[in-house]
């Protein structure tokens, strides 16, 4: 990463993050990948650095971050572990949904403990039937006295399980957009369950589960924000989210466009350094400059979601799309320029591919972000 334009104060901020992703991440990423393991601890040590709460206001226990902090934060940390990096990025969204949108009893009850990360979370949009069309979920919530009963499934939900907290977005009212609220949903509230672990090509490290309600009640202070807001707070959150993935793709593909800086000094082949070879140095200049270019893309995107311009949607939609694109195709270089090592399990590479895959999917696939893109693009001529 070029940090020359960094301040001194996100100078020291990308090297702390860089020792504990060095330290904790990187040397374990393939055996948790291979094992399916969640690294509680390690995440739990995350929280030490201030990581649990990223974005959250320095008053309710976190960091309070800028946006254009926090994309460092993220891109460093893959630079050790997509997978942890990536879901890293969801629970800060969460935490930041919470301390954004919820009121001074609900910052006081959760965010201590999400900061802390003694309570994980997880985003609960995605449906069995509702993907990319989200305003089309049918998840209810309904009243019952002064209570809500939530009943439904959701899909994909990373984290699961696993996390204590779920923010869970349900139709309270009737179709489209405006039926939507956002509800704070306890793994020990009665009636919520889980289905199995998905077997997944990449994103081992963390579980994906369904997240299923069967009548499951929460008294009226589980709502978050106001009854028909929760689709705005959805993608409001997604903002956030897409740069927190973006920047785990640039970070992923940092580590394996470095490994293959390293790699091609070491090897030889017909008496000479592959590293001196002038098409792979074209390749690499290629990778380089793409995850440059698309690096510049994020940071301006960031700094529009911090000042509130109401462009930022669309940049950050135009970010998401640009870096996990780049970042898959660069990564998927490197392992081409491994050869046989880039498939074998134990230099990384290929798990580093499979990781950046599921970026150019979730938080909104890339197809839903050209979407974003051109309408952004197009909707001044009606």
């Amino acid at each position: 990463m070029t940090t020359t334009l960094l301040t001194d104060e996100q100078q020291a901020l990308v090297e702390t993050t860089l020792d504990f992703a060095q330290d904790h991440l990187a040397p374990h990423a393939v055996r948790w990948d291979q094992d399916k393991h969640f690294p509680l601890d390690v995440l739990r040590k995350a929280a030490g650095l201030g990581l649990g709460g990223v974005y959250v206001r320095e008053a309710s226990g976190g960091c309070g971050l800028a946006r254009a902090d926090g994309v460092l934060v993220f891109e460093t940390l893959a630079s050790g572990c997509p997978s942890i990096a990536g879901y890293l990025s969801i629970h800060n969204m969460v935490a930041w949904m919470v301390d954004h949108y919820g009121d001074a009893a609900q910052r006081e009850r959760w965010l201590p403990r999400l900061c802390a990360m003694e309570d994980l979370a997880s985003y609960c949009l995605t449906e069995p039937g509702a993907g990319s069309d989200a305003a089309a979920l049918t998840t209810r919530a309904v009243r019952d006295g002064g209570d809500w009963v939530l009943t439904g499934v959701k899909q994909f939900i990373s984290g699961a399980g696993a996390s204590q907290v779920y923010v869970v977005m349900a139709r309270t009212g009737g179709e489209g957009a405006d039926g939507i609220s956002a509800f704070l949903v306890d793994k020990d509230d009665p009636g919520l369950t889980f289905g199995p672990n998905e077997r997944k090509m990449g994103w081992n490290a963390q579980p994906t589960r369904q997240v299923v309600l069967e009548d499951v009640r929460l008294p009226a202070d589980r709502l978050l924000g106001r009854t028909g807001d929760g689709f705005r707070i959805a993608m409001n959150g997604l903002n956030g989210g897409r740069l927190g993935i973006a920047a785990c793709s640039l970070g992923g593909a940092r580590s394996a466009l470095d490994r293959s800086l390293a790699h091609l000094a070491d090897r030889e082949a017909f008496g000479h350094r592959l590293l001196d070879a002038q098409a792979l140095r074209f390749r690499l200049a290629d990778m380089a400059t793409e995850l440059a270019a698309a690096r510049a893309l994020v940071h301006q995107a960031a700094q529009a979601l911090d000042r509130g311009d109401p462009q930022a949607p669309y940049l950050c939609a135009m970010a998401k799309l640009s870096a996990t694109d780049t970042g898959y195709s660069v990564a998927d270089r490197a392992l081409q320029l491994h050869g046989g090592y880039g498939y074998v399990s134990e230099y990384g590479i290929e798990k580093i591919v499979r990781d950046l895959r599921v970026h150019q999917i979730l938080e909104g696939t890339n197809e839903i972000m050209r979407i974003i893109v051109a309408r952004g693009l197009t909707e001044a001529f009606g």
